[in-house]
């Protein structure tokens, strides 16, 4: 029998982070889409999630000019991420659920799930 997901947060007309939990609640599989209005040829998706590399997650580009990637996570964390363009320039998501402050004297994005 296949997994059942349950659409649970969508941000705007655009959905830029959407949430899908398993019907246990216990993961969810999340999208990530970055607007990239900066005109980037590559995207990284980096975070707490994989030790924050800046290469295990690529995100694939999209014909719109957008950039995508789905992953699991566990439910009942709040994860800190960033994306990473053109290798070099790190920026948040427009839409994260909440920013925090980091040792970089930055900001990143937070997933909460």
């Amino acid at each position: 029998m296949p997994t059942e997901f349950f659409l649970c947060s969508v941000k705007g007309g655009e959905q830029m982070l959407v949430k899908n939990y398993t019907k246990t609640k216990k993961k969810c599989r999340v999208t990530f889409k970055y607007p990239n209005q900066e005109h980037a040829d590559s995207a990284m998706l980096a975070g707490e999630f994989n030790g924050w590399s800046t290469i295990d997650t690529p995100m694939k580009k999209l014909k719109d000019g957008t950039f995508s990637v789905t992953i699991s996570l566990l439910s009942g964390y709040s994860y800190a991420f960033r994306y990473i363009l053109d290798g070099n320039t790190w920026v948040n998501d427009p839409e994260a659920d909440k920013y925090a402050a980091n040792e970089h004297g930055e900001s990143n994005s937070l997933l909460i799930l």
